[in-house]
């Protein structure tokens, strides 16, 4: 840092302050929420993205900032950083917002805040970053007559020509620079490994329990090689299901800011890079890949179709009305599918059947629980769905219908000949059937109470009264074996 007068340094308003935006002002990059936002409205401008890089990183920015908009109301602002700027403001400094970022987003920005005297961004082919933004500054404020408000090694040239240095949340590099020269440090959060786990979600992994399900109703529960293929299959469909819910998160960033819990979510709040969820979704689908290649090819394809559905289910289906009920209740009917490709058990229709129409009942559960959460007023939808306020008593008759066809389907199979053959007391498995149906009903009477978790599924998984008669089910079927 450059020394000055002491006349300069005693006068804290004396000189104007710069502030960054990506990763300093805000917690996230603008460039890569505008891909996200680019690729979700046309996923073929995937392929124009290389064609723009080849003029440049300011061509890329521009092009993308012209078609999409960036609600700035609801990016995860720095508090330290935004309080620190109101205090200069109110002390009558003259404040930039110097950045990178192109001038439609930093203009948003500016225009939110009502902090910036300025706004001075990537524009007509200067992309201002590092050397460039320094370069700006000295002219406009000469050598050391400004203060700049940073987070990164790009922004360490600049915390060389300034006068005083304001360290923002610093990566390697920045921190070590802070180390060495001094200076302010707003410091920011770190990822935590609760925020890890948030990110993969691992209470989904749950859900593909339904993998061993196979193994479980042909008796094979003491086979070696099957427990194994389970667990592998297990493996590889949990690291799938978790790139694919980074990748949800990517598209839902605006839809999860606007929500009361899921704002907290990783990327919708700035606790992680939008960059670092990339890594992950490569690295948990290059793990997904080597559990499955140690399993049948069959194992694979279903593994490959699951990853097409969900992520057709991400950019587009989720959004269509009864198509996205229809589609998760597919996919967890999938993952039972794959249990059987991984071990070579075979699955009955009387299954399948079941499956669909009891995972469509709570597919139905969760909608409804947005729809009676969302407090809409008649014709109003809700924020990403295809649904709207008074499609409620329509989506709870269906659900109910699809739970108590869940149950019929179940009583059909036990009164049928494979039963009879498969066990030794099958009596002892008819009161599966009113099971079914407890657990069904009694997820609807909470969720119209307004009781229910907006996931049935993991509902059940920490309900105790539901594992409670899930456990009496499976003492029952072992009894009619043994």
């Amino acid at each position: 840092m450059r020394a000055v007068d002491m006349d300069a340094r005693s006068e804290s308003t004396a000189a104007a302050l710069a502030v960054d935006l990506d990763g300093t002002l805000i917690k996230t990059d603008l460039l890569w929420e505008g891909l996200l936002l680019l690729v979700r409205r046309n996923p073929l401008y995937l392929f124009m993205v290389p064609l723009w890089l080849a003029s440049g990183v300011a061509r890329v920015k521009q092009e993308i900032a012209a078609r999409v908009e960036i609600n700035a109301e609801l990016l995860p602002y720095r508090s330290g950083v935004v309080d620190f700027l109101k205090s200069q403001r109110k002390a009558g400094r003259r404040i930039v917002l110097a950045t990178g970022t192109p001038r439609r987003f930093a203009e948003a920005v500016a225009d939110h805040l009502d902090l910036f005297d300025e706004v001075l961004a990537t524009e007509n082919g200067h992309n201002l970053t590092a050397s460039r933004k320094r370069a700006r500054l000295v002219e406009m404020f000469g050598d050391g007559g400004f203060d700049y408000v940073g987070n990164s090694h790009a922004d360490i040239t600049i915390f060389d020509a300034a006068r005083e240095a304001v360290v923002v949340a610093p990566d390697g590099p920045a921190a070590r620079w802070h180390k060495r020269n001094g200076g302010r440090l707003i410091s920011g959060d770190r990822p935590s490994p609760r925020t890890l786990v948030k990110m993969l979600r691992v209470h989904q992994w749950t859900k593909n329990l339904l993998i061993a399900v196979p193994v479980v109703l042909s008796h094979e529960y003491l086979n070696s090689r099957m427990i194994v293929e389970c667990l592998l299959a297990f493996v590889s469909f949990s690291a799938a299901a978790s790139a694919i819910y980074i990748l949800n998160d990517f598209f839902d960033l605006e839809l999860d800011r606007r929500h009361p819990t899921k704002r907290n979510r990783p990327f919708a709040s700035g606790a992680l890079s939008i960059p670092y969820g990339a890594v992950a979704i490569v690295s948990l689908l290059a793990a997904s890949l080597a559990s499955a290649l140690m399993l049948d090819p069959l194992f694979l394809a279903v593994l490959g179709g699951y990853l097409v559905v969900t992520t057709a289910y991400s950019l587009a289906l989720k959004r269509m009305l009864l198509i996205d009920v229809l589609t998760l209740a597919g996919l967890y009917t999938m993952r039972i599918l794959a249990g059987a490709a991984a071990t070579g058990t075979t699955v009955s229709f009387w299954l399948l059947a079941f499956s669909i129409f009891f995972f469509l009942s709570l597919a139905l559960v969760k909608r409804f629980v947005e729809l009676k959460d969302s407090a809409l007023i008649e014709g109003e939808r809700i924020a990403g769905r295809g649904y709207r306020a008074e499609d409620i008593e329509v989506i709870s008759q269906a659900g109910l219908g699809a739970a108590f066809s869940s149950a019929l389907v179940l009583a059909l199979y036990i009164d049928s000949d494979a039963v009879r053959e498969m066990y030794r007391t099958p009596w002892l498995v008819w009161p599966l059937s009113p099971i079914i149906l407890y657990i069904t009903m009694r997820i609807w009477v909470l969720a119209r109470r307004g009781e229910m978790h907006e996931d049935p599924v993991v509902f059940i998984m920490g309900d105790w009264r539901s594992q409670f008669v899930a456990g009496l089910g499976a003492c029952l079927l072992l009894a009619a074996v043994w």
